[in-house]
């Protein structure tokens, strides 16, 4: 299959995988498929419809990576309020369930209430990547526009509002229940985030490469998404593959 008819919108992040979202994120924030353009999200569902019980949502985010890494991370869930602390960890990590506004400002999915978006950050990427999550959110919950929300995230890193990215940052989103394209389906991936630079010394979105780029950061701040297919799910069972 080709990325770019895989990949929908997310996350994490960074999303992002975003997804995805997300990217897939997204973060997890991701760019839309064919599919998701039949349904234009354009604006914002009841925020009931983007809320989960507390303990589903713990599960979910820790589905986002192995076990060996989610067990001790800690897990963050979306409240009315914004995302709170439901488990406090100790290994560094941070997982948490993203929403569809991490996804890129031309995505049709933006509000899509349907979609999550498990993704595990590592101690650089909870520092750095995941504030843009938490700025977004804030926004959301205050009732902002699209354009007010991608406009704001922007002017926070431009700024320095939001830090800047930590090398060394990556996630994972290796969930199998992820929701981040119009069926609800997911890849099995990891992203690392990176300063911008040319796709082509990646080897982005070329014929049997298992790496993409994810737009999730597209004209808001200098960083780029790299999407990387790893061919199993968090649990260790097999995973489709890029």
């Amino acid at each position: 299959m080709k990325g770019k008819s895989v990949i929908a919108n997310i996350a994490v992040v960074v999303s992002a995988s975003a997804a995805l979202m997300l990217v897939v994120g997204l973060s997890t924030a991701y760019g839309a498929t064919p599919m998701d353009s039949k349904t234009q999200y354009t604006s914002m569902a009841p925020l009931s419809q983007y809320l989960d019980d507390r303990d589903t949502e713990i599960a979910l985010a820790r589905s986002a990576a192995p076990d060996a890494i989610s067990r001790d991370a800690t897990v963050m869930v979306l409240t009315e309020h914004g995302y709170v602390t439901a488990v406090e960890g100790k290994n560094g990590f941070v997982c948490v369930v993203e929403r569809a506004w991490m996804s890129p400002d031309d995505s049709p999915s933006f509000w899509n209430p349907k979609m999550r978006g498990p993704v595990c950050f590592n101690p650089p990427a909870a520092r750095s990547i995941l504030p843009s999550t938490f700025e977004r959110t804030k926004m959301v919950l205050a009732g902002k526009s699209k354009d007010e929300i991608i406009a704001a995230n922007k002017a926070a890193y431009d700024s320095k509002e939001l830090p800047a990215m930590e090398p060394g940052s990556m996630s994972y989103m290796m969930s199998k229940r992820a929701c981040l394209t119009a069926s609800c389906g997911n890849l099995a991936h990891v992203m690392i985030y990176t300063p911008h630079g040319d796709p082509a010394y990646w080897g982005n979105d070329v014929p049997n490469s298992p790496i993409m780029l994810n737009p999730q950061f597209k004209d808001i701040a200098p960083i780029d998404v790299w999407v990387i297919s790893v061919g199993k799910w968090s649990d260790g069972t097999p995973a489709p593959v890029m």
